[in-house]
């Protein structure tokens, strides 16, 4: 992989700390030979979503929590853009609606899971529900959970039991044939400003940026704790966090594209039997006779 995948993918059981993780790895890779290879990894993708799409056995989701400009739609966009949208789709879950607060938490997110032979990119996800509302948890309150009806209640019993929720929905998808890849792009503080400086001095990106931005990151260190805690009590065997080195967008592209790959690969895909070779014979003179 040209890069050690013990410093990104997190087992089991393991209870880290964020910021023991540097947000500028990139293995062995430099900006040239990891675009290089993204263009190789692009095309065999391709090739395996086919494959995958034909074997209808699985689904897989591909889960991308982050905070603010670390970099989830390049990533999409650069990882997964030649692959053929019949077969795969990209969700972005904004703040609830009116009817989906009617629901619980995970009731929007199981909606719109992929089916067999489907890649699903989840850009933010159910895990909203453990990182903004960690930070805010006054959100909690707008769920209306039976006995859940101020602050105080809101406590590490609470989060514990949030986090078992995720788990379990996790394990049920999974047992039933969803393969989940779930990605943390771990951006620095000082990158993140750089990106918003960007984005405020190049007109053609002003529509990135909003002051709402700014008004997050005086919260850093809570989220950053939040996504701690997020990682440590959601990682599991059927579906462990990656915690990918942001700060180069080309190596966090290149490491999601190879962990994608290298999963799909894993799955002994196969394209559906063909059709006794006298039969396609038999079709083949047909049509040269008409």
């Amino acid at each position: 992989m040209n890069f050690d995948i013990n410093k990104i993918r997190i087992k089991q059981g393991e209870n880290i700390s964020i910021e023991d993780y540097d947000t500028k790895y990139a293995g062995t890779y430099t900006k040239n030979t990891a675009k290089k290879e993204l263009k190789k990894n692009t095309k065999e993708l391709k090739s395996m979503q086919e494959m995958f799409y034909a074997d209808n056995r699985y689904s897989l989701l591909i889960i991308l929590q982050a905070s603010d400009a670390a970099g989830k739609d390049g990533a999409i966009r650069h990882v997964l853009g030649g692959l053929n949208p019949q077969g795969c789709r990209v969700h972005s879950f904004k703040s609830p609606s009116k009817l989906e607060l009617e629901h619980d938490y995970i009731w929007r997110h199981y909606l719109a899971l992929p089916e067999r032979g489907m890649i699903e990119i989840f850009n933010r996800s159910h895990y909203e529900n453990v990182i903004v509302t960690k930070v805010h948890p006054e959100y909690i309150l707008g769920e209306r959970i039976p006995g859940i009806d101020s602050l105080d209640k809101i406590d590490e019993n609470f989060w514990k039991n949030r986090y078992e929720q995720i788990n379990n929905f996790e394990k049920h998808i999974y047992e039933n044939g969803t393969h989940i890849l779930k990605f943390f792009l771990n951006l620095s503080k000082d990158e993140q400003k750089k990106r918003f400086l960007a984005r405020i001095d190049t007109p053609e990106k002003n529509w990135k940026f909003s002051s709402t931005d700014l008004k997050e990151r005086k919260y850093w260190k809570l989220y950053r704790k939040a996504f701690e805690d997020m990682i440590n009590g959601t990682t599991t065997e059927y579906a462990p966090w990656h915690i990918i080195p942001a700060d180069n967008k080309w190596f966090s592209r290149i490491a999601i594209g190879k962990i994608i790959y290298e999963k799909m690969k894993s799955l002994d895909l196969k394209f559906p039997p063909a059709e006794k070779p006298e039969l396609l014979e038999k079709a083949r003179k047909q049509l040269m006779n008409e």
